[in-house]
Parts: structure tokens; C-alpha cells; sequence
């Protein structure tokens, strides 16, 4: 309101919880009564995981699905279907480079991104009749947030003891930007990463054995950076 010339009548902030989906269709209809229709949905909402397997609760990882997968296709459901009435939209979706490779300390968080990542390239081809509604997914690497301090752990009582340092992280503001960009041009799928995460991506994309060898090297790097209480994903960057 300070920076530029919206009114208080432009902005509607609605408290949400994505695990609570019969709440759903009561915040899409609060915000179709205020603003009168649905533009665009972003779904940034999730988090993510540090745990090894062997090591963590199975309702970690129902906790994680029921967040990051069914939570977001529930309210892309109900926006979905007034995006369709009026046959124009886009969704976006927020998944991750972990949608598109593998990596250990985050099995439950790359099963729920590549449930999302399989869920919208299916939705995509059922929507080829309404052309003017966008499908794209937001996969960005390691970005500077807070989500490391908010990630699920080996059991749901737990938080993480060290986050680690994340300056080494791609800024919040440059991934912000270059998400806007990819919404503007209709991009159905985004990697925004630095390097090496972003070259991991091709490896995985177009040389999947090669990929699997580099990621049972980095892996270990990154279980033993976990385990000396530094941020898993640091040495990569330095």
C-alpha cells in the first residue's frame, strides 16, 4: 500500500491450511466474492525434509503427501473449476529440482514433488480444450528461505538442531524474478538453479545412468555435511 497506488480493497490476505481441505472451497469462494474472479494460483506452499530413511517415522512421510501433494491438487481442484467456467487461468505450481532427480536426506519431499510434477503434466493434456488456461511448475534449486528450519525431520516432534549457513543459496528476490518471468511467457516447466544443481538436471533429464553415478558420489557428500551439522547442500556451491 506504502509503494504503489493499490487500495485496501485490493488486497485479501486469507489464513489457509493446506492439510485442511475442507476448508478448500470456502477461502476459493471468500476470494471469488471479494475480487469477482481467480487470475492466477500460485501454490507455494510445502516443506521439505532432512532424514534419512532408515531412520525416519512412516507418518513423516503421510504428513508430507497430505501437505505437499494432496493439499495443493484439493485447492488447485476448486480453483480449477472456476478457471474452466471462465475458460482462462494459470496455475502454478512450486515443485522443485527435486521433482526431476533424486537425493538422499529428502526421500519423502522428492516422492511428494514427483507426485506433483506426474499429477500437472497429466493435468496438462486434460485441459488441451481450454487453451488459454496455463499449466506450469516452478522448479527452483536451493533458494535462501526458511525452509530448511521448517523441514520435517525422522519423526513429527522434531526440528531440525543446525540449519547450517545459507548465504551460499541463490537469492529469494532473483528466483522470485525469474518465476514472474516464466509466468509471464507461458513456461510449462522452469528449472531456476545455479550451477551444479542445474547440470544435474540435464544429467537427469537426458543421461539418467550417468546421473545416478554422480548422485551416489554427491550423495554421500551430502549425508556427511548433514551429519557435521553444516547445510547439506554447501560444499557443491564452494
Amino acid at each position: 500500500l506504502e509503494i504503489s497506488s493499490l487500495s485496501e480493497n485490493d488486497i485479501l490476505v486469507l489464513r489457509l491450511d493446506l492439510t485442511d481441505r475442507s476448508s478448500h472451497e470456502a477461502a476459493t469462494n471468500s476470494v471469488l466474492k471479494h475480487f469477482g474472479k481467480i487470475d492466477i494460483l500460485v501454490n507455494n506452499g510445502g516443506r521439505s525434509q532432512r532424514s534419512l530413511f532408515v531412520d525416519t517415522n512412516l507418518d513423516v512421510y503421510n504428513a508430507i503427501i497430505e501437505l505437499n501433494y494432496l493439499g495443493t491438487i484439493s485447492l488447485t481442484k476448486h480453483v480449477l473449476n472456476h478457471m474452466i467456467q471462465r475458460r482462462k487461468g494459470k496455475i502454478v505450481t512450486v515443485s522443485s529440482v527435486m521433482g526431476i532427480m533424486g537425493a538422499p536426506l529428502a526421500t519423502g519431499y522428492c516422492a511428494s514433488k514427483h507426485a506433483l510434477q506426474g499429477f500437472f503434466n497429466s493435468l496438462r493434456t486434460e485441459l488441451t480444450d481450454y487453451p488459454e488456461i496455463s499449466v506450469i511448475q516452478i522448479c527452483p534449486g536451493p533458494v535462501q528461505s526458511q525452509i530448511i528450519q521448517n523441514v520435517f525431520t525422522e519423526n513429527l516432534a522434531k526440528s531440525l538442531e543446525n540449519s547450517g549457513d545459507q548465504s551460499h543459496k541463490m537469492p529469494t528476490d532473483r528466483c522470485a524474478r525469474l518465476t514472474l518471468v516464466s509466468m509471464a511467457n507461458d513456461v510449462k516447466e522452469a528449472w531456476i538453479s545455479d550451477h551444479p544443481y542445474l547440470a544435474v538436471c540435464y544429467l537427469w533429464q537426458y543421461a539418467p545412468t550417468w546421473a545416478w553415478w554422480l548422485m551416489n558420489r554427491m550423495g554421500k557428500r551430502r549425508i556427511q555435511n548433514f551429519k557435521s551439522g553444516i547445510d547439506a547442500d554447501a560444499s557443491y556451491s564452494r
